[in-house]
């Protein structure tokens, strides 16, 4: 898998192609859509009326004997105008929401996907430059399918009918209508101060949503080995939510600035002509000169230098739309067949390496594990011993299902991992990982991960069992207290402490340790040690582990060195008969 980058993407004319993947997320919408169109014809009709309706008044009803027909016209035009701007606000709403939800589902869509996606395409692919896609690249997708989509269209119908009605008028007058500008802008300024705060309201709530995807992200192994995708996506459907909410009232603010400028815009234009109207009844100019080519000539200029700037943006979304589309085309390197194999229940906690290969794609070259055949009982304590690049680590991954391997098999309870949905494996191993993930939460909200369904007593007793309960009753808020960003706020042996209750909240019949007493002084160590005990007990338990106790407890320890199997022995035998672990044994168990 390569990286995602600019030197990846087709090159070419991709803006109106790239639109065209929108429209599964825009299908749902249909009859909103259909209103909205619906809305922006009505709108464009009326205001292609406005002209025409000035032409009738000036050349069929000035008549100084009939005053009272000329203020009904005007009032006509007047209603006109007000029809115009109730119905570009409605167009307005609608496309603006449209945007906007089209665009909350992408994000959705996005990170459910990436959320799914394995290692290998983390290891190639930086984390920013997925928040990009999530967060920027999404908002100006949401102005071309929603606002800007509005303006291209409204722009392209009113261009085409102000050149037909300009073809059939003689043009004499120039400018008048400009004059109305400065009343169009004084409500603009006023709500556009407010428009402008709300707008910064929603990209806050946006890039609160991008925050907590960064942390997901980058600690997707984590999420994935607890089956918290699900989990996670929710979370963000619901900080997605919310920036929706914000956007709304802005789309409102913004409709009612529609509606008072419309109709300041045509109803000064109204004024404009009647003051024309009574020059003409005056003989001061002629009839026929008075407003529609004045109107259709400021139409086609509007409409024209508006089609000139959404092209470009048009262009903007559509790079953008392609950077999106590469993360949802990305590939699932690890996904469930299409009949995946219902693992046995109740769960008997078996797991079996039979001449598993495998090696990493980025070293293709050097096998991570070769030949490894290891069956390990229900109940059973494996530890797993060799110096750095044994393969130790590999061996949790594949049993996780992180990666498949080149050759062989591995099985979980009798079925085969690949014949099973990954995440009814991970469901059945808890891991206690050397690098704890905390996330910015309180410890109730990270212990209960493990089951995110656990009540706070159940989440509480597993507490208690890993010993966090020593360092919680010193905490401000107790188990309500807030940890910071990657448990920022904690030391390390406190946050392993977190890990050990999640596993043990998440009860799972196979546990897999990685270093677990790693971080922790010999006080906390002698803490987690007993909880640990519980944790094992009547569980298939595989440790990584250099400490004493950890490898003097177990039912059988399995020496490793370049991705081999070299020894399987009790500690005293291995120690006697075993070079590389006399070795080891010397190294860390001596000097402790």
């Amino acid at each position: 898998m390569s990286r995602l980058d600019a030197s990846d993407r087709p090159r070419g004319r991709p803006g109106l192609r790239a639109l065209a993947r929108l429209w599964p997320y825009m299908r749902p919408y249909r009859a909103r859509l259909f209103l909205a169109l619906s809305a922006l014809l009505v709108a464009a009709a009326a205001g292609l009326a406005m002209p025409i309706g000035v032409r009738l008044v000036i050349d069929q009803g000035f008549s100084a004997d009939n005053t009272a027909a000329i203020d009904r016209h005007f009032l006509l035009l007047f209603a006109i105008a007000v029809v115009l701007a109730l119905f570009s606000a409605l167009r307005f709403y609608l496309v603006a929401w449209l945007g906007e939800r089209v665009v909350a589902d992408l994000r959705d869509a996005v990170y459910a996907h990436v959320l799914r996606l394995g290692p290998a395409f983390f290891e190639v692919t930086r984390s920013g430059e997925v928040l990009s896609r999530l967060t920027t690249d999404t908002t100006l997708v949401q102005s071309i399918a929603g606002v800007n989509l509005s303006i291209t269209l409204r722009s392209v119908v009113t261009l085409l009918g102000a050149l037909v009605m300009l073809t059939l008028t003689s043009a004499k007058l120039t400018g008048v209508i400009l004059l109305v500008i400065p009343l169009v802008l004084v409500p603009v300024l006023v709500f556009g101060r407010r428009v402008r705060r709300l707008s910064r309201e929603t990209q806050d709530r946006v890039a609160s949503a991008s925050a907590m995807a960064g942390e997901t992200i980058g600690a997707i192994e984590a999420v994935q080995a607890f089956t918290l995708e699900a989990h996670q996506a929710h979370r963000f459907h619901d900080a997605v939510e919310r920036a929706f909410e914000a956007a709304q009232h802005r789309i409102r603010l913004r409709s009612l600035l529609t509606v008072l400028a419309i109709t300041m815009l045509f109803g000064s234009v109204v004024f404009v002509l009647w003051l024309g109207a009574q020059a003409v009844i005056e003989g001061q100019m002629s009839a026929g000169e008075l407003g529609q080519f004045l109107l259709f000539a400021l139409f086609v200029a509007a409409s024209a230098a508006s089609l000139s700037e959404m092209w470009s943006e048009v262009q903007r979304a559509g790079g953008a739309i392609e950077r999106i589309v590469e993360l949802l085309d990305a590939p699932l390197e690890i996904s469930a067949p299409a009949n995946a194999r219902r693992l046995p229940a109740p769960a008997r906690g078996e797991l079996a390496f039979s001449q598993v290969n495998f090696a990493y794609p980025a070293r293709s070259e050097i096998n991570a594990l070769s030949d490894f055949t290891l069956a390990i009982e229900p109940g059973e304590t494996v530890a797993l011993v060799g110096p750095s690049g044994a393969g130790k680590t590999t061996v949790f991954t594949l049993a996780l299902r992180f990666r498949d391997p080149n050759s062989g098999l591995i099985t979980l309870d009798g079925v085969s991992l690949r014949d099973a949905d990954p995440q009814a494996i991970r469901e059945r191993i808890g891991i206690v990982p050397q690098d704890t993930v905390v996330f910015a939460g309180s410890v109730l909200e990270n212990i209960r991960l493990g089951r995110p369904s656990a009540n706070d007593q159940a989440v509480i007793e597993a507490a208690r069992a890993a010993g966090v309960d020593a360092f919680v009753a010193d905490m401000p808020q107790g188990y309500e207290t807030f940890i910071g960003e990657r448990g920022t706020r904690l030391s390390g042996g406190q946050r392993q402490r977190i890990a050990i209750a999640r596993a043990m909240l998440k009860d799972a019949p196979v546990m897999l340790l990685d270093e677990a007493t790693s971080s922790l002084d010999a006080h906390s160590e002698r803490l987690v040690q007993q909880a640990l005990e519980t944790l094992m007990a009547d569980r298939t338990t595989v440790v990584i582990a250099h400490r004493l106790a950890t490898v003097l407890r177990a039912d059988r320890i399995v020496v490793m060195d370049g991705g081999r199997i070299v020894a399987i022995g009790s500690h005293e035998a291995l120690r006697r008969d075993n070079e590389l672990y006399a070795h080891l044994a010397a190294l860390q168990f001596d000097a402790s």
